[in-house]
């Protein structure tokens, strides 16, 4: 508890009401205040932000709700310094599902409402949606001689591009014409006083409001069979909590069956919240979407700025956007006329934040749809094994989509042993022939390769040298588009070596297959061919993506090119030949999980051949043919690969039968997160032995991290195991009390994972 005020003490009444509050810290509680003057009780109210004395400085926080006793003496309350809003910014049951969010994740209750609220709420007293920040050249700047910035390339190309427009440019205009870390070299400029924000006002969003048959534009596809008894089926309990599985393969029509359900809840004047797991999938179902239905439908996603996101977010509170399309933190957004909740892909790992509050949007959304009494839809191609357990039990329910939709039928899928043969960059002379065949039918290839980049190795013929990075225990990838050694783990980058930094031999020898390194090969076998790559590298500005997948699906594109990008929802009617070119890579690997996740992935990048009336054919390159989860996946589909997955798991009760959390901790020395991560695990033995009495609970570890040196960080971790959740839950409660005020723990930075899905 921040400390009192000496000089102005305040004693509490016996009618005197206490605000409990949400301050933004480390602290996993919640702070009592007082009000400032008796005319504050008629405005304060739960889910207002207020401004509160903390220590020696004051921070934005948000009122949880009103009591008339505090833990806390009467004379080391304080008073709240100001009341920052007329109404509230969160309504009850989103002020509920948060703090149950934060005692699910074990994670302090201010955190998690920060990052519940947009960044203009956070920071500022008086925040306004219409804001627009963009950057302008100061009078420095024009007088100084740039010429002493020609070897800072992106500064002096930042001043190039604000010289050609006077009143400015935002972050997302900037963007479209730099590339590389040019945000680092706009902060310089801003430092060095070249350049300055200026903030302009912009318009506020246009919305309509139509009600009953008015909502749609266009009418309904036709449906199957399959697809009418899963709309019919859902629509029986669309005004009710309800949760369903939706397992359709890919083609089958998942989307159309959206449609149709939101259609009756936009009928019934209600709002729908659409979760998908990247912003690649916004675009082609706000499409949809908007061919469909006559409301506002808009994003929200990290793609937008921070006013963009204000706006959107205060729209949709406000009930004018009918449908929200969002990636995970859209789940926090309040919506007064919540009718239902779609997930589509919901086996996806996107949907797992992986830093700060490590929560599932999947779990979360199932919480709201429950506490807000309203329907909630999964779907997915290829379910995880946490939806199908549950269908099991019983507790959501299960309905399968096994037919594509119109005449389209499943891809041919087969392996290709590519032992003994030669390879060109990771194409067999096999797969080049297929292809051949399939472009001279004036049809589209998708190749796969989940790996960017030239080169993930750069070795010296003579000595042995490996571009390591220094950072990471990981090594440099070579980007042969920029000539430069990239770490996609930490980012740091540097100069291609002319000569080897150890011997000093000139010979330099690029091992492994990337993305670039396929499309240098595809373009020298194929040169009369339209050649198109999609990963990160080619669409880091905004509306790359859209416009590249127009050109796929327009024909003007022959051959695609990929990460996991492709993998994932998108229609590509003329692709009738898909080969995934190291299907290896996904086989060996410590995660319990990678079975399933490459299971996924095969199915999912399978999924983009043959959908439309063109047969599709599908081709996996690998040296293990005989793997029998491979075979399990072609012989028996990824219902067979699941129902042996489960079986197994439950033999070793691990998730979905067991629960997990998994310990995380970093520090400078090895030591420090060692010493801490044994003191954690003589805590919880304790707990375990006396509280549970020795209770089924496992500690694995502790480990150094698979990844020990990850940015310049030691790092390792403790796995927590449990058949019951809420011994698990007691177990971490327990090391919580105890570490939190452990001076060994300001020497590492920690964290719980509840429910970890990567080891990593």
């Amino acid at each position: 508890m921040p400390k009192n005020n000496k000089e102005n003490p305040v004693a509490v009444k016996s009618k005197q009401i206490i605000v409990q509050v949400a301050v933004p810290t480390p602290l996993r509680r919640k702070f009592d205040y007082l009000l400032a003057s008796e005319d504050d009780h008629e405005r304060i109210q739960a889910g207002i932000r207020v401004l509160v004395p903390f220590g020696r400085t004051t921070k934005i926080a948000i009122v949880l709700g009103l009591s008339e006793h505090s833990d806390v003496p009467a004379n080391k309350l304080r008073p709240i310094s100001k009341i920052l809003d007329k109404q509230a910014i969160l309504p009850i049951d989103i002020i509920k599902l948060l703090n149950w969010v934060a005692t699910y994740y074990q994670h302090p209750i201010g955190e998690v409402f920060q990052t519940a609220i947009p960044v203009h709420y956070r920071k500022k007293e008086t925040p306004f949606a219409n804001e627009e920040i963009r950057y302008i050249l100061t009078q420095q700047a024009l007088d100084n001689d740039w010429t002493i910035l020609k070897r800072a390339i992106r500064q002096l190309s930042l001043l190039k591009q604000l010289q050609v427009v006077p009143e400015g440019l935002t972050k997302e205009q900037l963007s479209q014409k730099q590339e590389g870390q040019w945000q680092t070299a706009l902060k310089t400029l801003i430092d060095k006083n070249w350049v300055k924000e200026q903030v302009s006002l912009k318009a506020k969003l246009a919305y309509s409001y139509p009600h009953g048959e008015e909502v749609c534009k266009h009418s309904a596809l036709t449906l199957n069979k399959e697809q009418e008894r899963a709309v019919s089926a859902l629509l029986e309990k669309a005004d009710e909590y309800h949760a369903s599985l939706l397992d359709g393969i890919t083609g089958s029509g998942k989307t159309e069956v959206y449609l149709s359900f939101i259609e009756y809840q936009l009928k019934q004047s209600r709002q729908v919240l659409v979760l998908v797991p990247e912003i690649g999938l916004t675009p082609q179902l706000l499409e949809r979407f908007k061919h469909r239905f006559n409301v506002t439908i808009q994003t929200l996603h990290s793609g937008l700025n921070n006013t963009q996101r204000m706006l959107v977010w205060q729209q949709v509170s406000e009930g004018k956007v009918r449908i929200l399309i969002g990636t995970r933190s859209a789940v926090f957004t309040p919506m007064p006329d919540l009718g239902a909740i779609l997930i589509d892909e919901e086996h996806d790992l996107s949907f797992k934040q992986q830093d700060g509050i490590r929560y599932s949007a999947k779990d979360i959304a199932l919480v709201r749809a429950n506490n807000a009494g309203v329907p909630i839809i999964l779907g997915s191609a290829t379910p995880s094994m946490e939806s199908l357990f549950l269908c099991q039990q019983g507790k959501m329910s299960h309905y399968k989509l096994r037919q594509r939709a119109g005449k389209a039928k499943p891809p041919q899928v087969h392996l290709l042993d590519v032992r003994g043969q030669y390879l060109q960059h990771g194409l067999s002379q096999s797969l080049i022939n297929l292809m051949k065949q399939h472009l001279e039918k004036n049809n589209q290839v998708l190749l796969f390769q989940n790996r960017r980049g030239y080169s993930p190795v750069l070795l010296c013929n003579k000595c042995g040298w490996i571009s390591h990075c220094h950072r990471c225990d990981a090594k440099l990838t070579y980007h042969r588009q920029h000539h430069r050694l990239r770490c996609h783990h930490c980012q740091v980058e540097q100069e291609l070596p002319a000569h080897c930094p150890e011997c000093a031999h000139v010979e330099l020898s690029y091992l492994g297959i990337g993305t670039e390194r396929v499309e240098k090969t595809v373009r020298e076998l194929f040169p009369e061919v339209e050649i198109v790559r999609i990963d990160r590298d080619t669409t880091q500005r905004k509306g790359t993506l859209e416009s590249i997948l127009e050109r796929v699906k327009d024909g003007q594109q022959q051959i695609l090119i990929g990460t996991q990008m492709l993998a994932k929802g998108h229609h590509f009617p003329n692709v009738t030949l898909v080969a995934i070119l190291d299907i290896d890579q996904g086989l060996y690997s410590i995660d319990f999980r990678a079975p399933e996740r490459l299971a996924q992935l095969i199915t999912q990048v399978s999924g983009r051949a043959g959908r439309a009336e063109k047969k599709g054919q599908v081709v996996l390159q690998t040296s293990h043919p005989e793997d029998e989860t491979l075979n399990t996946l072609l012989n028996e589909g990824y219902m067979g690969f699941a129902q042996k997955a489960l079986a197994e798991r439950k033999e070793l009760l691990l998730p979905p039968y067991a629960y997990q959390a998994l310990i995380r901790a970093e520090a400078n020395k090895t030591s420090d997160y060692q010493q801490f991560l044994d003191a954690c695990f003589q805590v919880m033995t304790q707990i375990k032995n006396t509280l549970l009495q020795g209770n089924d609970s496992q500690f694995l570890g502790p480990v150094p991290a698979p990844m020990e040196k990850k940015a310049g960080k030691f790092r390792g971790q403790l796995l927590v195991q449990s058949v019951q959740r809420k011994n698990l839950h007691r177990i971490l409660h327990g090391l919580i009390q105890t570490v939190e005020t452990n001076k060994m723990a300001q020497r590492v930075r920690w964290s719980i994972d509840i429910d970890p899905q990567d080891l990593y």
